[in-house]
C-alpha cells in the first residue's frame, strides 16, 4: 500500500494537481471489480466491492457507504486513510465536493468514471481535469475465449424497434451480455463477457473497443451518459447524441416469461443449497467460516451451478455485523450459540444470479438474537406485501419506506438498518432498474416481470448482524418470491408477530 500512496502522489506532483479521485471500478465501469483491477484496493487495502478515495495533499479519504463502514476500520491504516461514512440519503459525490477548495482541480481517470458523474462534478463547480492514464493500473489481458450462447430472444427482435437516425453505442457489460445472449462462466462471480456494442440499421455489432467504430462513421452516434465512460464519451465528440437511457436498459430489466421460468428454477435448487448447508451446521461441530463456504460451493455445484454469482458471505456473531464481511475464516469457528449469516447465490444455465440471504444458530439462541431476527424478520413481512394506495405507483421508494416505518416502530437500540432495502438482480447480481432504497432512482415504477431482492437487515458491531433476503419478481401486480426457504424458527419469537404478520408467515412457508 505505501508504495501505491507513492507512486500515486509522485503521479499528482507529475500532472500539477493537488486532489485526485481514485475509483474502485474498472475501464467497463463494473461494480464488482476484481481486486486485481482495482486501484483503490492497491491504495487503502479496503477490499469492499464499492467505495470510491479522494486523495487531498495531507490526507486519503476513503468514502463507504454503510455496508461497510465497520469493514473499512477494519482494513484500512488510518494513520494514513481517513474513513467517511456516508450515512443513508448522503450523496457520496456531494461529500468529496465539500472537501475540495474552490479554486483547485480534481483529477479523474476518464476510462474510470462515467461522463454522468463527471458531468454531475462539474455542475456544482468542480474543474475536472482528464487523465487518461492510471498509475496503478495493472496491464491485463481480457480472454474472450470461454463465451457460450444462451437461449433467450433473438438480438433482431429485440432491437427490431429501435428506430433512431444514427448508431446506438451500448457500454454496459450487462446489457451487452444480455443482447447477444453470451455468457463466460470462467471468471470468477461473473457470467459477463466484455466487451461493447453498437446497433446500426437493425444490426447489432460486438466491438472490443469503440476507437475504429467511430473514426470511420460520420453519422449520429447515441449514448447512455451513465453507462459510458469519460474517455470514450469525448472520443465521439460532435456525432454525440444523448438518450435518456440505453434502450437496452428497460428491456433487460423486464424478464421474459421464459427467464421467468428459468429463475424459478434456478432458484429451486438455491433452497435446496442453503437447505444442506443448513443440515451441515446442524449436523457438525467444530466448523468455521471457511468450512461453510467450501461446503456451500460443493452444495451449489451438486445442483447444477456453473458458478457462484458473487463470493459468498459466511459470517458468525460479530462478523454478522458487517453487511459485505468477505474473509470466511478458519479460526472462526461456531460454538453453542453463534449466529451465523450466510449471503450467497450462483449462476445457473441461463447465466442469471440468484441471491438469498438467511441467518442460522447453532444451538440455542439468546433472547436478543430472537428478538433482533423478529425485528427483521417484521420488517421483510410488511415489505413484501406492500400495496400501493389508488394514488401510488408501484415503487421500490415506497417499499423500503414501509421497512423503515416498521422498524422505527420496533427501534433495538444500538441496531442499525443501513443500506437500502433491495436491488435488481439479472445477468448481474446487482442490476438497476429496479431498486429499492431512498435513492431518486428508486423511484421508478417497477413492472411485472422485474426481478429484485427485498433484503432488511439490522446490525451491532458489538453484537451480530441480521439480514434476510429473498429474491422476488413482480407478477401480475403483486411481490412474489422465488424463494422458498423456510426462515429459522428457532429464532422467532411469535409474540412480537401480530396476526396478520404471522398470517403472512404461513402463507409463505407453505408455498
Amino acid at each position: 500500500m505505501n508504495n501505491s500512496i507513492k507512486k500515486i502522489r509522485e503521479f499528482m506532483n507529475e500532472q500539477g494537481i493537488n486532489y485526485l479521485l481514485v475509483n474502485s471500478t474498472n475501464k467497463y465501469l463494473e461494480e464488482y471489480t476484481p481486486l486485481e483491477e482495482n486501484s483503490r484496493y492497491f491504495l487503502t487495502g479496503f477490499s469492499g466491492s464499492t467505495g470510491d478515495v479522494l486523495v487531498a495533499p495531507d490526507n486519503i479519504f476513503l468514502f463507504v457507504d454503510g455496508r461497510y463502514h465497520i469493514q473499512a476500520d477494519l482494513e484500512v491504516n488510518h494513520d494514513v486513510v481517513t474513513v467517511v461514512k456516508l450515512q443513508t440519503g448522503q450523496v457520496f459525490l456531494d461529500e468529496l465536493i465539500m472537501k475540495i477548495p474552490e479554486n483547485e482541480s480534481l483529477g479523474v481517470f476518464s476510462k474510470k468514471n462515467s461522463q454522468k458523474r463527471v458531468e454531475y462534478l462539474q455542475e456544482k463547480g468542480v474543474n475536472i481535469k482528464y487523465l487518461d492514464f492510471d498509475p496503478l493500473e495493472k496491464n491485463i489481458e481480457y480472454d474472450n475465449s470461454n463465451i457460450v450462447q444462451v437461449e433467450g430472444v433473438p438480438v433482431e427482435d429485440k432491437i427490431k424497434d429501435i428506430s433512431l437516425d444514427g448508431a446506438v453505442l451500448i457500454t454496459n457489460l450487462e446489457e451487452v451480455s444480455y443482447l447477444f445472449n453470451l455468457r463466460d462462466f470462467s471468471k470468477n462471480y461473473s457470467s459477463k463477457i466484455r466487451g461493447k456494442a453498437v446497433i446500426l440499421n437493425g444490426r447489432a455489432r460486438l466491438l472490443d473497443e469503440i476507437d475504429d467504430f467511430v473514426e470511420s462513421y460520420n453519422g449520429n452516434i447515441y449514448v447512455d451518459k451513465s453507462c459510458i465512460n469519460a474517455y470514450d464519451y469525448r472520443l465521439v465528440g460532435d456525432k454525440l447524441k444523448i438518450l435518456q437511457d440505453s434502450p437496452i436498459k428497460l428491456m433487460k430489466s423486464v424478464k421474459t416469461n421464459d427467464e421467468i421460468s428459468h429463475y424459478i428454477d434456478a432458484f429451486k435448487r438455491t433452497d435446496m443449497a442453503v437447505k444442506a448447508i443448513r443440515e451441515y451446521i446442524e449436523n457438525n461441530d467444530n466448523i468455521s467460516e471457511y468450512d461453510i463456504a467450501v461446503q456451500l460451493e460443493k452444495e451449489f455445484k451438486r445442483f447444477g451451478a456453473k458458478s457462484l454469482s458473487f463470493k459468498s458471505i459466511v459470517a458468525k456473531d460479530k462478523n454478522s455485523a458487517l453487511a459485505h464481511y468477505s474473509k470466511c475464516s478458519k479460526d472462526e469457528i461456531l460454538t453453542d450459540g453463534s449466529l451465523v449469516l450466510i449471503d450467497c447465490g450462483a449462476y445457473y444455465e441461463q447465466g442469471l444470479a440468484t441471491d438469498i440471504t438467511r441467518v442460522f444458530v447453532k444451538g440455542k439462541p439468546s433472547d436478543l438474537q430472537r428478538k433482533v431476527y423478529t425485528t427483521v424478520l417484521k420488517m421483510f413481512l410488511n415489505a413484501y406485501n406492500y400495496k400501493p394506495s389508488s394514488d401510488e405507483q408501484f415503487v421500490g421508494y415506497n417499499i423500503d419506506s414501509l421497512a423503515r416505518k416498521i422498524y422505527s416502530e420496533n427501534e433495538i437500540e444500538g441496531f442499525v438498518f443501513n443500506h437500502g432495502l433491495g436491488h435488481g438482480i439479472g445477468v448481474s447480481v446487482h442490476e438497476y432498474p429496479p431498486n429499492l432504497s431512498k435513492n431518486e432512482m428508486a423511484k421508478v415504477e417497477i413492472k411485472n416481470n422485474m426481478c429484485f431482492t427485498i433484503e432488511p437487515g439490522l446490525y451491532n458491531e458489538k453484537h451480530f448482524g441480521v439480514r434476510l433476503e429473498n429474491s422476488c419478481y413482480m407478477k401480475d401486480g403483486k411481490i412474489t418470491s422465488f424463494v422458498h426457504m423456510n426462515y429459522e424458527k428457532k429464532l422467532i419469537d411469535f409474540s412480537m408477530l401480530n396476526e396478520q404478520e404471522k398470517e403472512w408467515l404461513k402463507e409463505f412457508e407453505v408455498l
